[in-house]
């Protein structure tokens, strides 16, 4: 099972509900039908996105107060989703702190903009400090 591959689906996942407001479990059901993606991979994507979207407004708390000169509702929505899912699983799934934010940065440097990836390595460092 690739981990890494469970990621990139719940941020395109996260993207798309955050984005246009389709209902999470709509997409990830879209995503896996027409991409016949594998069943571990499925499970921990489906884990992935439920768990960050269980604690939305918790997590949008935090990232407001870890970047607060940054609101979380102008972030660019590839910037929030991949900090709400690596706070996730740092806090709740159980995923060591510097593979869950070199996941993280990973997934900036794919899909974010240029600074993107510096950005979500400040924030979940000072995540991991406090």
């Amino acid at each position: 099972m690739s981990r890494h591959e469970s990621r990139v689906l719940a941020l395109q996942v996260l993207y798309e509900a955050d984005a246009v407001s389709h209902p999470a479990g709509e997409v990830l059901d879209r995503h896996v039908n027409e991409a016949q993606i594998e069943t571990e991979v499925r499970d921990y994507t489906a884990h992935l996105v439920n768990g960050a979207l269980s604690l939305r407004s918790a997590l949008d708390e935090q990232i407001g107060k870890l970047a607060p000169e940054f609101p979380v509702s102008h972030l660019a929505i590839i910037d929030r989703n991949i900090l709400r899912m690596a706070l996730w699983e740092i806090q709740h799934g159980g995923v060591p702190d510097r593979v869950a934010i070199n996941e993280a940065i990973d997934l900036a440097k794919e899909f974010g903009a240029d600074t993107s990836s510096r950005f979500i390595n400040g924030v979940l460092g000072a995540a991991i400090k406090t």
